[in-house]
């Protein structure tokens, strides 16, 4: 049996996995916490086959807990949960560590399914990246190619500019300083083929378009 926990700060989400998982003999959930603090603290007496965790949960910095996770407890397999698009980050997730990325509006039994293959050693992510990521005949086919030559920290920043922060409030957010974030901005330009931050940010949401 697999030993499952959850990392979510909102109850009907672990009280929803609960549920779905509980006929099943192949995945036991052996406990559920609400914040970086609590799932730390639990890693340290228990570590469990798959962690199913939303990128958001408070007092940690989604992809830098997921490194962190990663090197001190290798045998910890991690499966994002999330209401982030999976286009924008997915691949990033999965560059940090984790073996599986879901969206919260996916059904009980994709869910179940995409547990039971993480904790079974294999990568899960939704068909429709996956068909993107193995096909060249599509727009959104190119615009995949773009964002797999990005790295982490460039997606994060790419991330936070479509979502309208400012250059003081990436830097806080990653906790680097402005000059270090206009130094991603020109990458992400030259990487892209864009002129400007406005395309860039076009080219960002394009890329939630062609493949959702």
């Amino acid at each position: 049996m697999y030993k499952v926990l959850v990392a979510d700060h909102h109850p009907v989400i672990s009280r929803g996995i609960g549920f779905i998982l509980k006929n099943n003999p192949a995945l036991e959930i052996i406990g559920n916490v609400t914040s970086g603090d609590e799932l730390f603290k639990f890693l340290e007496n228990g570590v469990p086959d798959v962690l199913i965790i939303e990128l958001d949960l408070p007092q940690i910095n989604g992809i830098n807990a997921l490194r962190k996770i990663k090197q001190d407890y290798p045998g910890t397999r991690m499966l994002i949960f999330s209401t982030h698009p999976e286009e924008m980050y997915a691949l990033s997730t999965i560059k940090a560590g984790a073996a599986g990325y879901i969206s919260k509006t996916t059904d009980p039994e994709t869910l179940e399914k995409a547990i039971y293959q993480v904790a079974r050693g294999g990568i899960y992510l939704n068909k429709k990246i996956t068909e993107r990521l193995n096909s060249g005949i599509s727009q959104g086919r190119g615009l995949v190619a773009k964002f797999k030559r990005l790295s982490t920290r460039e997606t994060e920043v790419l991330n936070l500019l479509s979502s309208g922060k400012r250059n003081k409030d990436i830097a806080e957010a990653l906790a680097i300083n402005e000059k270090t974030v206009s130094t991603y901005k020109t990458r992400l330009l030259k990487k892209l083929k864009v002129d400007n931050v406005a395309d860039l940010i076009t080219q960002s949401r394009l890329l939630q378009l062609n493949i959702t």
